[in-house]
């Protein structure tokens, strides 16, 4: 079963879309450019989840980590290579009025450039075989500000998805809090899918953020901030809101 399939079994998309640009069918995303080049573009404020609303709950699937406490760390490259991402992710409690919830344990995971996970495959829903390896999944724990930093490259995409973060948030004792997912904006998608070469293998997403069966109907909430260039990297910034 091919991995689109997969998901459309799951419920996962009222729509399959086909040869669709990541810029198509998307709210323009405001960017500015300095005087050095870099292109600053951020997600839509919403995100920002000023509403003090609990983040969309979200598939961990196909791909969920097998051994997530295994891998606390800060780098989560390993051997893959792409452009370099900062991952931020900040954790608000909506219980405690979204203040900053300190000691939250957060797993996050996603493909590398060319649409593949890691700990999976050998299958039909991917055919390169990378069960034995863990690159580009990670758990760290919040601070005092509620925040965890990763270092990653920028995601690539597979046939029916936008380019997306899963993130997993526990409580300290390890209890489920939230499985959802981060999305990024159009214009940072088309510059690293057409500009940076090691990404030039798939070109452009073939299903926008609109279009997705995940983010079409939660993109305001799940849309993350993404500031710089393909020559310096990037860094995303998000906030995610639990009730805990």
């Amino acid at each position: 079963m091919e991995r689109k399939e997969f998901l459309k079994s799951l419920g996962m998309f009222s729509v399959i879309p086909i040869l669709v640009s990541c810029s198509s069918d998307e709210d323009p995303t405001p960017s500015t450019t300095d005087n050095s080049g870099a292109t600053t573009t951020t997600g839509s404020e919403s995100s920002s989840s000023t509403s003090c609303a609990v983040s969309p709950s979200e598939t961990a699937g196909p791909f969920p980590t097998k051994s997530p406490s295994s891998l606390q760390r800060v780098d989560i490259r390993s051997d893959r290579t792409g452009v370099e991402l900062t991952i931020k992710i900040t954790i608000q409690n909506k219980n405690a009025s979204c203040a900053a919830m300190e000691g939250a344990i957060v797993d996050i995971w996603h493909c590398d450039k060319d649409g593949y996970y890691s700990e999976y495959g050998g299958t039909t829903m991917q055919s390169v075989n990378y069960a034995s390896v863990h690159f580009l999944r990670g758990r760290q724990v919040s601070d005092a500000n509620g925040l965890v930093t990763f270092t990653s490259i920028f995601p690539g995409w597979y046939p029916g998805r936008a380019p997306h973060v899963h993130v997993h948030i526990y409580t300290s004792s390890g209890d489920s809090l939230l499985v959802t997912q981060i999305a990024f904006p159009t214009e940072v998608c088309d510059t690293v899918y057409t500009t940076a070469t090691e990404y030039y293998k798939n070109g452009k997403q073939d299903t926008s953020n609109a279009r997705d069966g995940i983010f079409s109907d939660s993109l305001s909430s799940e849309l993350a901030s993404v500031e710089g260039n393909i020559n310096h990297g990037y860094v995303l910034t998000h906030t995610i809101v639990v009730s805990a």
